[in-house]
């Protein structure tokens, strides 16, 4: 497997675990939130007409399960855009983790606004992602070498 990456490429590995830890973190906050606002398994969000701290549980889990459903397309864009832009990537990759983290504790205020103060840079590390992603399939389709640029 020796030379069929750039050595940077770690940096791009080192990235999706922090992400991995971010989303630890962020489970550990719902499961906290569930204790205090009485939201038990297995209901996923809570009701306002039986809960009067609905929006505030359903505030934290919804910030977690949005950084679930934008997990996948990360983890692509990274895996993938990575092997041409290693460096570029983990970079992009560590703005995103970042973001996410702003956008959670945002949106666990019970404000949803909130969110976006910091956490809406997320969304300029995805298009970046999506840049290095093209790069690498083009650079493919034009028989050009996969390996890293910068």
């Amino acid at each position: 497997m020796e030379g069929m990456v750039a050595r940077e490429y770690g940096y791009v590995a080192l990235v999706l675990v922090l992400y991995c830890f971010l989303n630890f973190w962020m489970a550990a906050r719902v499961g906290k939130a569930r204790k205090k606002y009485q939201v038990f398994y297995p209901t996923l969000y809570a009701s306002e007409s039986e809960n009067k701290n609905a929006k505030l549980f359903n505030c934290v889990q919804r910030g977690h399960q949005n950084s679930l459903e934008m997990m996948p397309i990360f983890f692509v864009l990274m895996i993938v855009g990575g092997l041409r832009h290693p460096c570029a990537c983990a970079s992009l990759g560590v703005l995103y983790v970042v973001s996410r983290f702003f956008y959670f504790k945002g949106y666990a205020t019970g404000d949803p606004q909130k969110r976006l103060t910091i956490g809406k840079y997320g969304f300029l590390a995805i298009l970046g992602l999506m840049v290095c992603t093209i790069s690498f399939g083009v650079g493919l389709l034009r028989g050009g070498e996969p390996r890293t640029m910068f």
